[in-house]
């Protein structure tokens, strides 16, 4: 099916002529899944839509949301009293996107990120023995293609492995082999050290301890896992949940991060709970301008933000320790705790964020600081780190407060007093252009996480494609677009279904097969013998055959994540 999109202006800084060409209405065309160049000669469309006066973009990609997995299900059971029935997205009557539930169904979040041009989400923490589980789940957020981080870095084997000086080519295996066996697309680590310190009752972990059994540090998993991930191939930089989550001078822990990767890429994830000075009267401020100067001076450094929005919601890690800190603050009163094999843990610990509180109101600051600071738009990514700061369907908010600066001073203005005299947020005139928009939501994802297939509008990539209608108000604007598709198949329309039919969606995931990492019998064997001393199960159940991936968790795998080889293969 030939399908043609007339008179929009194409949102693209990747095709040719770059920004200044997205000011010009274009045609853009595509047969059946794929974007294809127009025409030579006068060509009648099977489906032509005229879209005068619309923006089209590729579908956005979210590259840290937790929508599947045992700490979702958690998070649900512990609330069922506050949720509303499963069905619905924001609470009746309800008209902003900032007031959204925190918690929907798998079902409803497929709807939502459709709602606001969302077509590949990834799932930023899947603890191994429990990929199956969250696999199985974001199969059905239907309409979106999905992929996971596997955790690593507070898991016995990998702290052994360490501690015992283990050449770094039997590290880069283990690594290489638990990633294909859980079928993700990066690596992840949270609180590196940390999650695993927890259980011999440490309630502390900065860079530089060492751990109370085995002495390995923080800097040194970083160090090992980055260069990891690098020497494998992988296109994503290790994605880092920084120690100190949420501690008062934690800007001295993330430096001392980045400091950690000795030049290796790195990704900062949810980096405004990580972006805390100590200076003023309630020893609690902004160090997001030390993190920006950080980031000009190491190149191999990207972030998210992690911005939260006011109300209630869920707060769900796999950093234990901090939760374990944070249940004196859940709102409502009731939290959970879980220690999960011996790879990592898992906190649930409701809470609201409140807009006259001061450390709330500072937050909220910091994060839109990082995004108005970080000068260059495909080194800092649009997340809520959801549902930790707030709902994902907030983004158009915003987007809005980035692309509008007399909407935030009015935002600024109704936050508490004492937070906004304390920002640097006043000051900033930077408004974010559509471009600005396009390469943050949808082209830097695409490039970072190895996805030459979207993320573009260019030809011989997927038609995953979103139109929006030109509006002076941006968060009405990409609230809910006027068509979706996704592989070329229309199939949301101002906000509701046009197509019905279930078409299996992509799971992403890296194939390691024909890459340079070899897996000797006498390796595994070893992997399988820790594995065995720690767990409760077989190493190799932990393995997901493609065959079940699509048969029984419904979901096809798609090849990606790794970098092209002319990226070259060491740093």
């Amino acid at each position: 099916m030939l399908t043609r999109i007339r008179g929009s202006r194409l949102i693209d800084p990747k095709l040719a002529g770059g920004p200044s060409a997205s000011r010009e209405a274009s045609d853009l065309w595509f047969r059946d899944e794929t974007i294809v160049n127009p025409p030579a000669t006068p060509t009648k469309p099977d489906l032509d839509i005229d879209a005068t006066g619309c923006v089209t973009m590729a579908g956005g990609i979210d590259l840290h949301t937790h929508i599947g997995g045992g700490k979702v299900t958690l998070a649900r059971m512990l609330l069922q009293d506050q949720m509303p029935p499963w069905r619905e997205a924001r609470p009746e009557g309800a008209s902003s996107p900032a007031l959204s539930q925190f918690l929907p169904a798998a079902a409803t979040t497929a709807s939502r990120y459709l709602d606001m041009g969302y077509t590949t989400c990834l799932e930023p923490a899947m603890i191994p023995c429990n990929a199956r589980s969250a696999h199985a789940e974001m199969a059905d957020v239907r309409g979106i293609d999905t992929g996971g981080y596997c955790l690593l870095g507070n898991d016995d084997v990998l702290l052994q492995l360490i501690a015992e000086n283990a050449d770094q080519r039997i590290i880069n295996a283990y690594v290489a082999w638990m990633v294909m066996a859980t079928r993700c697309i990066a690596v992840k680590v949270v609180n590196p050290g940390g999650i695993n310190a927890f259980k011999f009752n440490t309630r502390s972990f900065d860079v530089d301890s060492p751990h109370p059994k085995n002495g390995v540090t923080p800097g040194q998993i970083i160090r090992v896992l980055s260069r990891a991930v690098y020497e494998i191939g992988f296109a994503h930089p290790l994605h880092i949940h920084c120690s100190n989550l949420g501690v008062p001078g934690n800007i001295a822990s993330t430096l001392a991060t980045i400091e950690a990767a000795d030049g290796y890429p790195i990704h900062l994830t949810h980096a405004q709970f990580h972006c805390y000075g100590t200076d003023g009267p309630y020893k609690f401020s902004s160090a997001a301008s030390q993190l920006v100067d950080a980031m000009r001076k190491h190149s191999n450094v990207t972030i998210d933000v992690g911005q939260i929005q006011f109300g209630q919601t869920v707060t769900i890690s796999a950093d234990a320790m901090h939760q374990y800190q944070n249940i004196k603050h859940a709102t409502p009163r009731k939290s959970v705790l879980v220690d999960i094999e011996c790879e990592a843990g898992c906190g649930v610990v409701p809470f609201r964020y409140r807009r006259r509180q001061f450390v709330h109101s500072l937050q909220w600051a910091i994060g839109l600081e990082l995004f108005l600071m970080v000068d260059d738009p495909s080194r800092v990514f649009l997340t809520t780190d959801h549902p930790n700061g707030g709902p994902f369907t907030a983004y158009p908010h915003l987007l809005a407060l980035l692309a509008d600066r007399s909407l935030r001073e009015t935002a600024l203005a109704e936050i508490n007093s004492d937070a906004a005299a304390s920002s640097s947020l006043k000051g900033i005139e930077r408004e974010y252009t559509l471009d600005d928009i396009a390469t943050m939501t949808r082209t830097a994802p695409a490039n970072i996480l190895g996805l030459s297939d979207r993320g573009t509008l260019a030809s011989g990539t997927i038609a995953d494609v979103v139109v929006y209608r030109t509006q002076d108000n941006i968060e009405n604007m990409f609230r809910i677009p006027e068509m979706v598709f996704k592989a070329g198949k229309l199939i949301r329309q101002k906000g509701g279904n046009v197509n019905s039919t279930r078409s299996v969606d992509r799971t992403l995931a890296a194939d390691l097969q024909h890459s340079t990492i070899e897996f000797e019998s006498n390796q595994i064997a070893d992997f399988r013998s820790r594995y065995a001393k720690n767990g409760t199960f077989a190493l190799d159940r932990l393995w997901i055959y493609e065959d079940e991936m699509e048969e029984v968790l419904g979901s096809r795998l798609q090849s990606a994540g790794l970098r092209s080889t002319s990226e070259g293969a060491s740093a």
